[in-house]
């Protein structure tokens, strides 16, 4: 390894951690709003019985939370904590890095102005979700975390409250932190040593094309705020199905993000879900 390739690796690493770190603050912050502001009585009363409509509420909720594919699993965990269902709590995770306001208007620019692939990329997220959601239902009987303690202490003033969601976001930060530095590290590493011209010489086919992009949104690990402009410069080489399949996989699922589930979920659920995912995504943007 020359010194050229070791600084391109490193420029990428330091990249990848600066474009996700603000994202994992604004998770990690959520997350212990939820935590200490939230009960489990409130949650109950948001969130429908039903597997779908609550899959569907909970992927309309990421619309309102500016999160990353990173910064975003924290709040997943934690409203599984508060008694979330399994399906919606992922379809949350799944879809909020995609649906959010800053994400779908970046889209809208990167594609010249034009709605068609925000709502491509918009639509197709929703379908997956509540497709992932209803398997996760039918396939996932036990709890995925990791570890399943939440405390329930009793706060006399606003004051503790703040301090002690203070003190759960700072432990939150450290915890995921350093899987998101071994997850970007890992990419900066792929990134540098796989050229992306390799992957695109051989998604010439319509399923190959496909399989590609999804690839290529797994390795090059971009956050969801800035993917689109990537996606874009394919447009010649890619058809629309295959440019949403990159759009839609990335954000659900690239090597720092699937680090940090590692981090939460049990390895086995970790397994599960990815393959999920990646069936999903490939058969419904091939129909598209």
């Amino acid at each position: 390894m020359n010194t050229q390739t070791l600084f391109q690796m490193n420029t990428i690493f330091i990249s990848i951690i600066i474009e996700a770190l603000p994202f994992i603050l604004i998770g990690v912050i959520v997350s212990g709003i939820i935590q200490i502001f939230v009960s489990d009585e409130m949650i109950a009363k948001i969130m429908p019985k039903n597997t779908i409509l609550s899959v569907i509420v909970a992927s309309l909720l990421g619309s309102i939370i500016p999160a990353c594919e990173c910064g975003i699993v924290p709040i997943a965990r934690r409203l599984l904590l508060k008694g979330v269902s399994l399906p919606a709590a992922i379809a949350f995770m799944m879809t909020g890095p995609i649906i959010n306001p800053i994400v779908l208007f970046s889209t809208y620019i990167a594609f010249g102005n034009s709605w068609t692939m925000v709502l491509y990329r918009g639509g197709i997220a929703l379908i997956v979700s509540i497709i992932v959601g209803i398997l996760l239902k039918l396939f996932i009987k036990q709890s995925p975390l990791k570890s399943e303690l939440s405390s329930h202490t009793h706060y006399h003033s606003f004051k503790e409250r703040i301090a002690a969601m203070l003190k759960h976001s700072i432990d939150e930060f450290f915890s995921v932190g350093k899987y998101l530095v071994l997850g970007s590290l890992i990419a900066a590493a792929v990134q540098t040593f796989i050229k992306t011209s390799t992957l695109v010489s051989i998604g010439n086919g319509p399923f190959s094309s496909h399989l590609v992009m999804m690839g290529l949104a797994y390795v090059l690990s971009l956050c969801s705020q800035a993917d689109a402009f990537v996606a874009a410069s394919f447009r010649s080489s890619f058809s629309t199905g295959s440019l949403v399949a990159f759009l839609v996989f990335g954000p659900m699922l690239d090597i720092k993000n699937t680090f940090m589930l590692l981090s939460t979920f049990k390895s086995k659920f970790v397994l599960i879900l990815i393959v999920i995912i990646t069936i999903t995504v490939l058969l419904v943007t091939i129909v598209l």
